[in-house]
């Protein structure tokens, strides 16, 4: 016997129903945007559906485990349930360019929006000692920056928006696919893209939860790291969470003074309530803390700099991870040379603090955070 097909009234009710649901995550044509909803509201969706729970968890392995978007391609859905999600639901992917490939094992990929903008991710080769053709990526969680450190390419232009979650998880899930094909496998995961990461809480955490999910791209919390300026509230609420994330600090001075010149966040949530928000974060969580730490020629590079470095950060279990500065055609900074840098690190490492100068990767195709959109936005290349 055929089936019969859903009346046109029958739809408008469902779509009336998901849309009083599901109000916070529908597409420019008012259906429901999949790829934002945890499993547990997947659950919903397909309860009023008249759909069971198990149709969660292959969606999200369709999605998430297989990457396929394209609804009649989810060949264990019948034809019915494909249709109603053709007419009730989308599942939108982001498109992005060809990457920018490193000598330096480091790809960068340049993602366009539906609204045009543009955000950038970075996958990087670095974790050879855990294992064959694991890699990390880098990803953003905001168009620009409201920041305005002085030495970061990522807020030249000023904040645009807040990237919404799917938005957020698809540079991972877009990297992965392609990667494939070489047998990688993205196992960390960092927030220290374009954007501050708590600045768009929400959406990043919910990006965290959808990243982790079993069904879904099944990467371990203790594999994630989420990077601050300072965010200082932000931090508090992480540690709410007790989410067992890395956290990572970019701090770049050892005094108020210089901090807030050339990090504005600093004048809101100062030095000491930085760190205090750090000791209950690990008290709470219980993970290692790693503090970011530019260095800029003559600006925070010098031996008082490091043994100031040490002392605020005693008593907290923490890496300082030294990273080369990347020029953003700034006319007052320089990066500190290699034996500036060298001293800098073996005077912190004397007064016991563990401190590594990070790998330099992705130089050669402007692979810090915010190059490469900085160029193509100024360029006019939409």
């Amino acid at each position: 016997m055929a089936v019969r097909p859903d009346t046109p009234e029958f739809i408008n009710n469902l779509s009336a129903q998901l849309r009083d649901t599901f109000g916070n995550f529908l597409d420019s044509q008012g259906k429901v945007n999949l790829r934002e909803l945890l499993p547990e509201e997947l659950e919903v969706f397909f309860s009023i559906l008249g759909e069971s729970k198990y149709r969660v968890g292959q969606l999200m392995r369709w999605i998430y485990v297989r990457r396929i978007f394209a609804i009649d391609e989810m060949t264990d859905f019948s034809a019915k349930l494909r249709n109603r999600l053709k007419l009730l639901a989308s599942i939108p992917t982001l498109s992005f360019t060809d990457p920018k490939l490193s000598l330096q094992d480091t790809s960068k990929f340049l993602f366009t929006l539906e609204d045009g903008n543009m955000v950038e991710s970075v996958k990087m080769r670095y974790l050879e000692h855990l294992g064959p053709g694991r890699v990390a990526v880098c990803i953003s969680s905001q168009v620009g920056c409201a920041m305005g450190c002085q030495f970061c390419a990522s807020g030249r232009a000023g904040l645009v928006r807040n990237l919404k979650a799917w938005e957020i998880v698809d540079q991972a899930l877009q990297i992965q696919k392609k990667i494939d094909d070489l047998e990688e496998r993205v196992a960390n995961i960092v927030f220290m893209g374009i954007g501050e990461p708590l600045h768009n809480f929400d959406n990043v955490l919910r990006a965290v939860r959808l990243l982790n999910h079993g069904d879904g791209f099944g990467v371990g919390m203790r594999h994630i790291a989420i990077s601050t300026s300072g965010i200082v509230p932000g931090i508090y609420r992480l540690a709410e969470l007790k989410y067992p994330l890395k956290l990572a600090i970019s701090l770049h001075a050892t005094t108020d003074k210089l901090r807030s010149e050339i990090m504005p966040v600093n004048r809101r949530w100062p030095l000491e309530e930085l760190l205090q928000a750090c000791r209950t974060y690990q008290q709470t969580v219980g993970r290692r803390i790693t503090f970011e730490y530019v260095m800029l020629d003559h600006v925070n590079d010098s031996l008082e700099d490091a043994e100031r470095l040490v002392k605020m950060l005693k008593g907290i279990r923490s890496l300082v991870n030294l990273i080369p500065w990347n020029a953003v055609d700034h006319p007052t900074f320089k990066r500190s040379n290699k034996e500036r840098v060298r001293q800098f690190q073996e005077r912190v490492q004397s007064l016991g603090l563990r401190c590594t100068l990070r790998r330099e990767k992705g130089s050669d195709i402007d692979a810090a955070c915010g190059q490469l959109r900085l160029r193509r936005t100024a360029n006019n290349i939409e």
